[in-house]
């Protein structure tokens, strides 16, 4: 089961309900992701300007209101997740991590568990697709290369990708940093370093495949 929530996430939610800016979220059943998230705006306040909202700049993310995760037929998703998915992923995990929950992360290093590293290695770019509706989310390495790529995703604990590497025209942030799709699926947080957005994605909730 998963653990109670922690008093940051306490106060992350009392936040949202007030409309308080939030700091991201905190990860589910073993991992928080709080001194992730200390740590990677630390090197973004010392290594790089605030970022302008996409809406007035044209920069990523691309964002969106709350109300995108309003809910909906399954939880926050239009539908339950597909039958079958990729990587040999968990499809109880996927439709918990993705349609019924706002706050919590797989496993960090969930990934190694699965065929992913392996099932990808050689195929180029891998399109990563909606776990519910099958539409494209990702796609990677993209100006990388396969080794940078996964020792990034390794050394964080969760895929992780760029802004060159989302789609945007199916992906959505929102103000505390959750990255969702645009039919409510919540995916992961962007959590920035040094080197600018870096979108932590739980593997579950991209393991779905193309229709």
């Amino acid at each position: 089961r998963a653990s109670e929530p922690s008093g940051r996430i306490a106060q992350v939610r009392t936040q949202r309900a007030s409309g308080q800016p939030t700091p991201s979220s905190t990860s589910r059943r073993q991992v928080p992701l709080a001194a992730l998230i200390a740590s990677s705006f630390a090197a973004v306040a010392l290594a790089a300007p605030s970022r302008p909202s996409q809406a007035s700049s044209g920069k990523y993310p691309v964002e969106a209101a709350e109300s995108i995760m309003a809910k909906k037929a399954h939880g926050t998703c239009v539908a339950s997740p597909q039958d079958s998915i990729r990587y040999g992923a968990s499809g109880e995990k996927a439709n918990n991590i993705a349609c019924y929950n706002r706050d919590y992360a797989e496993r960090a290093g969930y990934f190694l568990q699965t065929s992913w590293l392996k099932d990808v290695r050689e195929a180029g770019v891998t399109t990563y697709y909606d776990v519910v509706t099958g539409k494209p989310l990702f796609r990677a390495p993209v100006g990388r290369s396969f080794d940078d790529f996964e020792r990034e995703s390794k050394v964080h604990g969760w895929p992780s990708f760029r802004d060159e590497e989302v789609v945007w025209e199916n992906v959505r942030s929102i103000g505390d940093g959750e990255t969702v799709s645009v039919d409510g699926t919540h995916l992961g947080h962007n959590l920035p370093d040094g080197k600018g957005n870096r979108y932590c994605i739980n593997l579950v909730s991209i393991a779905g495949n193309p229709v």
